[in-house]
C-alpha cells in the first residue's frame, strides 16, 4: 500500500489517497475536502499502474478523470494520485515531491 497526502495550494484543500494493489490493479480510496475531487474519486476506484504511469497510448484515467471533474488546470491531486499508484505498484520509490512558488 502507498499513501499520499496532498495539500492542494491556495484553495486548501487537502486529499489522502491510499493505493494498495490487488493483482494487476491498483485500488483507490480518495478522501478529499474539495468538491471537485470527490466528484473524481466517485469516478476513478481502480486502475491499472502501466497505463497511468505513461503518456503514451491511452491517456492515463486519473488525468481523465482530473480533465472531466478539476476545473483548475493546475491542481495536483491527480499526479499525486499517479504518485501513489506509482509506489503502491513498485514502479517508483516512495520520495515526496514539491512545487515551491514565489512571486519573483
Amino acid at each position: 500500500m502507498a499513501k499520499a497526502e496532498i495539500h492542494a495550494g491556495i484553495c486548501g484543500f487537502t486529499t489522502v489517497v491510499e493505493a494498495t494493489m490487488d493483482g494487476k490493479v491498483c485500488i483507490l480510496e480518495i478522501n478529499s475536502d474539495c468538491e471537485a475531487v470527490r466528484k473524481l474519486a466517485r469516478n476513478l476506484s481502480q486502475v491499472e499502474p502501466f497505463q497511468e504511469i505513461s503518456f503514451r497510448g491511452v491517456m492515463p484515467r486519473t488525468i481523465e478523470m482530473g480533465i472531466a471533474h478539476c476545473a483548475h488546470a493546475a491542481c495536483p491531486v491527480p499526479v499525486g494520485i499517479i504518485k501513489a499508484v506509482e509506489v503502491a505498484a513498485r514502479l517508483a520509490l516512495p520520495q515526496d515531491v514539491s512545487i515551491r512558488l514565489s512571486p519573483s
